[in-house]
């Protein structure tokens, strides 16, 4: 069992900044650490995850060069630095803790955070 707590969404304007921190109650290894969101009528998307096993990091391709992932295992802390924020960056943003499978894809569903919404206006 992994409780996720999510906190640092807020309301920003266009081209701002937004950290946004996930507390973990453990992170393993062979897990993968992710953010997704979900805007209103929208369906949940992968925003960005890490591999815990290679430290590799992938981004979906709305958010490259303006969002970044890491990690503090010490903290058990995941963040997502959101750079040049856009309007329709704007949504609900969870973080998700999923299991790495050997083929090193990441299979989520189980581990969720309550949410934080971010809102950037134009």
């Amino acid at each position: 069992q992994v409780q996720l707590v999510e906190s640092g969404g807020g309301s920003v304007q266009a081209g701002g900044s937004l950290r946004l921190s996930c507390v973990a109650s453990a992170i393993y290894s062979n897990s993968c650490m992710g953010w997704f969101r979900q805007a209103p009528g929208k369906e949940r998307e992968g925003v960005a995850h890490r591999d815990n096993f290679s430290s590799i990091a992938y981004y979906a391709d709305s958010v490259k060069g303006r969002f970044t992932i890491s990690q503090d295992n010490a903290k058990k802390t995941v963040y997502l630095q959101m750079n040049s924020l856009k309007p329709e960056d704007s949504a609900m943003y969870y973080c998700a803790a999923g299991f790495r499978l050997y083929d090193g894809t990441c299979r989520w569903g189980t581990y969720w955070g309550q949410g934080t919404q971010v809102t950037v206006s134009s």
